[in-house]
């Protein structure tokens, strides 16, 4: 069993960046690729962004391309969303998934671990 848990949401301003981070406990997190996803006011959950085991490759949605990143520190078991640029759009409840795939997932059904999610609040 994994447990995750996200950190760093909060109320930012427009322009201004945010940092995430989701911490990771139990099995081994070192060959488990990572997910982002946000599900904002009356919208379905959406794909944000995706990373390897290795942290060697990542993956976006568009609407996020150029500004947010994703990296991992396995010796920490933490994986972080570094979101710049931010605009009111991205406002949104952050939620990090792992799965015991090691190659990039973009498909929900395919993490079977999620964390409990973080409120980012973006204002004009």
């Amino acid at each position: 069993q994994v447990q995750l848990v996200e950190s760093g949401g909060g109320l930012v301003q427009a322009g201004g960046s945010l940092r995430l981070s989701c911490a990771a406990s139990g099995r081994t997190f070192s060959r488990y690729s990572m997910g982002w996803f946000r599900q904002a006011p009356g919208k379905e959950r959406e794909f944000v962004g995706t990373i390897s085991w290795s942290g060697s490759n990542t993956y976006y949605t568009d609407s996020v391309k150029d500004r947010f990143t994703i990296s991992r520190d396995n010796a920490k078991n933490t994986v972080y969303l570094q979101m710049n640029s931010l605009k009111p759009e991205d406002t949104a409840v952050y939620y990090c998934a792992a799965t015991n795939i090691p190659t990039m997932r973009i498909v929900q059904s395919e993490y079977a671990y999620w964390g409990q999610g973080t409120q980012v609040t973006v204002s004009p």
